[in-house]
């Protein structure tokens, strides 16, 4: 079989198993917010990116600070799907300044297993909603479905 028929084969294939795929969307708890908390595909949920907002709307000051809220919420929305940390395979983390990584790091750390830490991607950005100075996202493993 040549590379082109082979290539056509799995193409098709992938297309196939999408349309079979389960997709569930958790609507945001801010009904007025542009998109879902996290959609599930299959047995992988894909959480929105979550910024240092408290229950108050309010965000702390110092970069420490900030990464304990948003990994608060990140563990917050998991809790609301059924999932735990545990579960997070996954994480992309955007920091507005990257002198700051090492305080991200000294807190993101103790948020999961020493051991067990997901594969995670990193970008130093340019502006983040509401002046945040941190904004993670994560995928997770959907055990039970």
């Amino acid at each position: 079989m040549n590379l082109t028929k082979l290539t056509l084969i799995v193409v098709l294939l992938s297309f196939s198993q999408l349309a079979l795929a389960k997709l569930k969307y958790f609507p945001h708890p801010n009904e007025n917010a542009p998109y879902s908390l996290a959609t599930q595909v299959d047995n992988i949920v894909y959480l929105s990116g979550q910024i240092p907002l408290d229950e108050n709307g309010e965000m702390p000051a110092t970069m420490p600070a900030q990464a304990k809220q948003v990994m608060q919420n990140v563990k917050m929305a998991l809790d609301s799907l059924g999932l735990g940390m545990e579960d997070v395979f996954k994480c992309t983390v955007m920091i507005d300044d990257i002198s700051k990584w090492p305080d991200f790091n000294a807190v993101y750390t103790t948020f999961f297993t020493k051991g067990a830490l997901p594969a995670r991607s990193a970008f130093g950005v340019d502006g983040l909603p509401m002046g945040a100075m941190v904004e993670v996202e994560c995928m997770a493993h959907m055990r039970r479905m």
